[in-house]
């Protein structure tokens, strides 16, 4: 190596040499190049390769969004909101809702179109609920009533995957009994209570199984359409990797169906929370004061202010259930696959 390279005085890379024909043998140019073959060697200067214009726009993007280094940023104070803030953010167009709702409840019954004793107002029928509440009589009632939509939802559950599950590996018995499934889903679940009460009499056997029939068919069909929509490469790609049977589906299928599984499910406890609704209106058991045996005794006793109460109740537990179950799982489902709030 020369000296002055060793010595850290490194002349500049000499540029690029092309031949051009047209010069004789042993010619050289006005620089002292020559060329032995008859061209004429002429410089020219070093080509860099052009940046990919996929990833060119990117960081245009990207530096158009926030000028500065990503590195270069300290964490500020204002770069995440607040606890308070978020939870702000995400109650209040809930409470305006239920605000708007009190108030038109609020105007129809001021315009006198039914009497209060039929239609008391929001104020009262709020104070009895709090009456209830205090007294403990929903408390014990929503425990009975919690209880058997866990217990016929879990049992709905199990069979709605198996029978989905099955479905969607046998083609054949798909199609043939594909209809049949969705005629027992728009079947409704009070038609269901004659045979139930036929043969397991007033008990909460009845009760359970119109649960079960109500909720089973759209968990079976929410799994049977979301495992239709899984995109042919993954199953594809997952039967190269060596997995086949109940390891693809565990795997590969099941996870990229979740979503659609998971509306599956919601949809599911939607059929069975009515279907208990209505079996507790039919079905009286008289040692389990339930929900659906209260609204009863307000309806027989013409105690409009307690049977608007009662109703709030259900509708309640039904929202708590929605935000607390399944909107933590949708929250859960979109974050694990890098889904923000905006793209939800």
């Amino acid at each position: 190596m020369p000296q002055r390279e060793l010595a850290g005085d490194a002349s500049p890379p000499r540029p690029h040499l092309h031949a051009l024909p047209g010069g004789e043998d042993g010619e050289r140019d006005d620089r002292g190049h020559g060329s032995p073959e008859g061209h004429v060697l002429i410089d020219m200067p070093e080509r860099s390769d052009a940046e990919d214009p996929l990833r060119a726009g990117l960081r245009a993007v990207a530096e158009a969004e926030d000028p500065a280094p990503a590195v270069a940023r300290e964490p500020t104070a204002g770069d995440k909101p607040g606890r308070g803030r978020a939870l702000w953010a995400a109650a209040w167009p809930k409470l305006a809702a239920v605000a708007l709702a009190l108030a038109v409840w609020e105007l129809v019954v001021l315009s006198g179109w039914r009497p209060e004793y039929v239609l008391p107002g929001p104020g009262r029928v709020l104070a009895r609920l709090w009456t209830d509440l205090l007294a403990g009589d929903i408390g014990v009632a929503a425990a009975i009533t919690m209880k058997r939509a866990l217990l016929g939802y879990a049992i709905a559950m199990v069979a709605g995957v198996s029978l989905g599950l099955v479905l969607a590996r046998v083609k054949v018995l798909r199609t043939a009994a594909g209809s049949l499934l969705t005629g027992l889903q728009t079947m409704p679940s009070v038609a269901w209570f004659p045979l139930a009460i036929l043969l397991f009499q007033l008990s909460e056997a009845a009760i359970l199984a119109v649960v079960v029939l109500g909720a089973a068919p759209s968990i079976a069909i929410g799994l049977l359409t979301s495992t239709d929509q899984v995109p042919p490469l993954l199953v594809r790609a997952g039967k190269v990797m060596g997995a086949r049977g109940f390891a693809l589906y565990r795997h590969i299928i099941i996870p990229a169906a979740l979503p659609g599984f998971v509306a599956g499910l919601k949809q599911g406890w939607a059929f069975a929370w009515r279907s208990l609704m209505a079996g507790e209106l039919l079905v009286i058991i008289g040692h389990a004061p339930s929900i659906g045996v209260r609204l009863q005794f307000s309806r027989e006793l013409s105690d409009a202010e307690g049977l608007l109460a009662w109703m709030l109740v259900v509708m309640v537990l039904g929202v708590l259930v929605d935000s607390l179950v399944f909107g933590a799982l949708e929250r859960k489902i979109r974050e694990g696959r890098g889904l923000t709030a905006e793209h939800a």
